[in-house]
């Protein structure tokens, strides 16, 4: 597979990973019985593998690794912190509003790993 095919599905499953997220937290705040479907628990790791291996993929490829590259090392931080965020948001939060503010949390996390992949800056949002 191309660097550019690899780099399209990467780009396709970091839409997709965002989208499913920002739908299963409406869900959890609305308390809908679809978060519950079975689908709603594999189709976010089926995404979230094709993900990570793309990005695996393309570092290998393309020479450029985590602790190497400043921005890859941020963008592995901003990950970290998505997925915690997130775990609270849709999983571990005690009450709604707790997870409420994770999701919010986790949305600021995606933003920033996209910022860092858009702008190769690690600082926030480019500034």
């Amino acid at each position: 597979m191309s660097y550019l095919a690899l780099k399209h599905l990467h780009i396709t499953c970091v839409v997709l990973s965002g989208l499913g997220f920002s739908l299963r937290g409406w869900w959890m705040l609305c308390e809908s019985p679809l978060r519950q479907h079975r689908l709603t628990g594999i189709l976010p790791h089926v995404v979230d593998t094709m993900l990570l291996g793309s990005a695996l993929t393309m570092a290998w490829m393309s020479g450029q690794y985590p602790f190497v590259n400043n921005w890859l090392t941020a963008k592995v931080c901003g990950l970290l912190a998505y997925v915690l965020f997130g775990m609270m948001a849709l999983k571990r939060g005690r009450s709604k509003a707790i997870r409420a503010r994770f999701f919010v949390l986790a949305g600021l996390a995606y933003a920033y790993i996209v910022s860092v992949a858009l702008t190769r800056n690690p600082l926030v949002f480019g500034w």
